[in-house]
This record gives C-alpha cells, structure tokens and sequence, in this order.
C-alpha cells in the first residue's frame, strides 16, 4: 500500500465530571466525598474567582471553546482522547480513593462535540463509580456512536484495540493499557469474568513482549498503530529510564505513536526510529482552575497535538502542538508570551532525548526531529 498523509488529534486527560458537568444543561449529583470539598459547584466558584462568571446552564460546546474551530481547520483524519470520567448516574463511590469524576449520561453532547473516534477508558477514574458505573458508561458512549479501548465487561474486551477506518484506505488501530504508577488500583484489572481496565504491572520487558503478541495477532498492511499509556505521576518534565526503555521497545514492536498521559501538564516529546513518543500530554479539560500548590508548572496551559504520519510506513512527517488557556471553565488560544514560556520549557527537557521543539510563524509550536 503506497505512503499517504494521515493527521490524528490526540488529547491528554478530558475530564467532564464534577465542576464541569455542574455547569452544562443536565447537572448530576454535586455530592462529593472528598477531604477538603463536599459539593462540586464549588469547583465552579474557584473558577469564576479565579477568572470570571462561568454562564449556566453552558452550552455542550462550552469547555471545547476555541479548540474546535482549530480542529475543523486541521480536519484530522482520526481523534482520540483520553477520557478520564465515568459517565454514569449509577454505582457507588469506589471505596478507597480521595477523587471521583462522572458526568450525567445526558450531558454526552459536551463529550460528542468535539467528535472522538476513540474514547481511551484505561485510566484511574473510570471506575471511580465501581464496574456498574463502568458499564454504564459503555452502555453511554456506545449509544453515541464512540469507539472505546482500554476498559471493558472482561479482560477480552478491555484489551481489544479500538478500529478506525482512515481516508487513506487503512486503519487506525488503538491499543489502551495503564499502569499503577498513574493511580490505578491493582483491583481495577479486568479479568476473565470482571469487568475492569486494561492493565499492566509496569514498563517492563514483559509488558512491551505482551504488547507484541497483541499487535501481532491483529495488525495488518497499512494500518497505523497507536499505542496509549495512562502512566507514571501527575507532575514533573524528568521521563525515568525505565519509562523512556518502555515507549521505544513499543515503537520497536510496531507502535506508530506512543500516546501518553496521566501528567497534569505537557511533558517532553520525542522523536525515536522517525516515530513519535508523548510521554505526557498534559490535561486537556477539567475544573482545575483556581487550584493553588502546582502554579510552576502552568497547568492552566494545554495543548492540542495534531500528528501527521504516513499511513503505509507509520513515519512521523510533523508535529503540531497548539497552545490553549484554560479560562471560565473554556479552553481558548494562548497568549504569544505563554505560549512562549511553554516552547521554553517544552525544548529544554526535549533535547534530553535529542528533541526540539521550536515556534512556528502562526505561534503553534513543532517539533524537530534529531538528525
């Protein structure tokens, strides 16, 4: 199959529950049971302190803000998110654990508008309203017309990588796994008869071998691989050895892009074998505005990566990163200097991996891959 350009959006973590869903059209429960805030809504006053009146009930489109008319303009062939929500009403408050994320069932226009082929579940929040919260949110993403990977009813379910068709003929293939290290528990696992997440003990030889046989048994020409890790701690640039071993035996078995996440911000990308790595790709949405303790790393910061690659070889041909600000509960464009502060950032923990990441004349920054 001849070579031909592919562009995939890929997002970080795409939180909708609590402060979020308390401002669009079908609110759900606001009771939390967390150590310092009791009522969601108080999410959405830190926000408004922060930066202004939020407007409720908003519009589905609302927290996408200025993100969707980029993505109309880039026309990616293929989208996918990480989805760090249950999207349920149903199950109970998972037992153990300091933060639970759902958005109500009848909010999925906010999830549906910004039009995701593949909703990535193998995370550390999609059972936060245990496997009957789990499935419910099957059930919903389901009847939105949403591909899923990396959770499911059984172990079988959870690992079978997401098919999207591309325009160039082939597919795309989206194989979803996290680690321990992100914050899954152990007992989230999906096995043989419980419904659970897509799970691996860490980044060892033994999980990038798993990772071959899996690939191995469902790739076929032309099709390009994703391979999506929620993994390792929510802040800090430095990717630990045994991490940055991992994502390149992945791209050694056939993984086109390594798709990171987990990280509250950006991470260093990198270019390895002509393939892309993202360590971490920062939160995309969430209600953290207002939130005090982390402010040197600029998690108010996201960003949008726009990959283009060629679909019969999977060879990176471009990156685009298009830096967006959270504010009022929306994402919308960055302004030039923090978008240079990120460029800043961003280059310096890159070249650890012989990576550069510079601006570009219209402020989106690209990444240059080592010669």
């Amino acid at each position: 199959m001849p070579a031909r350009p592919v562009t995939l959006f890929l997002a970080g973590d795409v939180m909708l529950g609590r402060g979020v869903d308390q401002i669009l059209p079908h609110p759900g429960d606001p009771a939390l049971r967390e150590s310092h805030v009791r009522d969601a809504r108080d999410y959405v006053a830190l926000a408004e302190a922060a930066n202004g009146p939020v407007p409720r009930p908003a519009d589905p489109a609302w927290p996408w803000g200025d993100a969707l008319p980029v993505l109309e303009r880039a026309a990616p062939d293929a989208r996918v998110v990480n989805l760090e929500t249950a999207v349920t009403g149903d199950g109970a408050f998972a037992a153990g654990k300091g933060v639970h994320y759902r958005m109500h069932p009848a909010n999925l226009p906010c999830l549906t508008a910004a039009r995701p082929d593949v909703c990535v579940l193998a995370n550390n929040h999609v059972l936060d309203f245990g496997p009957a919260g789990l499935r419910e949110t099957l059930d919903s993403l389901a009847a939105g017309g949403l591909r899923t990977a990396g959770a499911g009813r059984d172990a079988a379910a959870a690992w079978r990588p997401a098919t999207v068709p591309l325009r160039s003929g082939g597919r795309l293939l989206v194989l979803a796994f996290g680690m321990p290290s992100s914050g899954i528990p152990t007992g989230w696992a999906a096995t043989a008869d419980r419904p659970g997440v897509a799970l691996v003990t860490g980044p060892t030889p033994a999980a990038a071998a798993d990772f071959t046989d899996r690939l191995r048994r469902v790739r076929r020409p032309g099709d390009l691989v994703v391979a999506s890790v929620h993994w390792g701690p929510n802040w800090g640039y430095t990717v630990p050895r045994d991490e940055i071993r991992f994502a390149h035996a992945l791209v050694d078995a056939g993984a086109d892009v390594v798709h990171g996440h987990s990280s509250h911000h950006p991470r260093p990308p990198e270019v390895y074998r002509d393939r892309l790595v993202l360590y971490g790709c920062g939160d995309l949405v969430n209600d953290y505005e207002g939130i005090g303790g982390y402010e040197r790393y600029r998690d108010d910061l996201r960003l949008l990566y726009l990959v283009s690659a060629e679909s019969g070889t999977g060879r990176l041909t471009g990156l685009r990163m298009v830096p967006l600000r959270a504010r009022r509960l929306r994402l919308e464009h960055a302004a030039p200097d923090d978008a240079a502060w990120l460029r800043a950032v961003l280059d310096g923990h890159a070249r650890r991996h012989g990576t550069r990441v510079e601006q570009a004349d219209d402020g989106t920054l690209v990444v240059r891959p080592p010669r």
